[in-house]
């Protein structure tokens, strides 16, 4: 059975920083383009980074320069490290999986497999 479960959401203060995890349950994850998505109460849900099969990374603006996806294919996991969060990057987190060949509209969150998600709270 396809997997994705993501885990490593909590509460943290502005400024500080989480580390997310996605274990998947499938060899083919590693010749996928895989990355991250977030929604907030009320809002669409955002992009927030891709990585490709070789390794080539993208992220939204808002984002960029905090936030660092990487993926261990020997531990079947991609990780997302956040660091100088903001209460404005509270929101539930989801893991997806696409074809590598899509990787290009990866942001568009049109990706066949999705986790559950976990939860990302950021105080002020």
């Amino acid at each position: 059975q396809v997997q994705l479960v993501e885990s490593g959401g909590g509460s943290v203060q502005a400024g500080g920083s989480l580390r997310l995890s996605c274990t998947y349950s499938w060899w083919y994850y590693s010749r996928c383009c895989m990355g991250w998505f977030r929604q907030a109460p009320g809002k669409e849900r955002e992009w927030v980074a891709s990585i490709q099969s070789d390794g080539t990374t993208n992220y939204a603006d808002s984002v960029k320069g905090r936030f660092t996806t990487s993926k261990d294919n020997a531990k079947n996991t991609l990780y997302l490290q956040m660091n100088s969060l903001k209460p404005e990057d509270t929101a539930m987190y989801h893991c997806a999986a696409d074809s590598d060949s899509a990787c290009r509209t990866f942001y568009k969150g049109a990706a066949p497999f999705w986790g559950q998600g976990t939860q990302v709270t950021v105080s002020s």
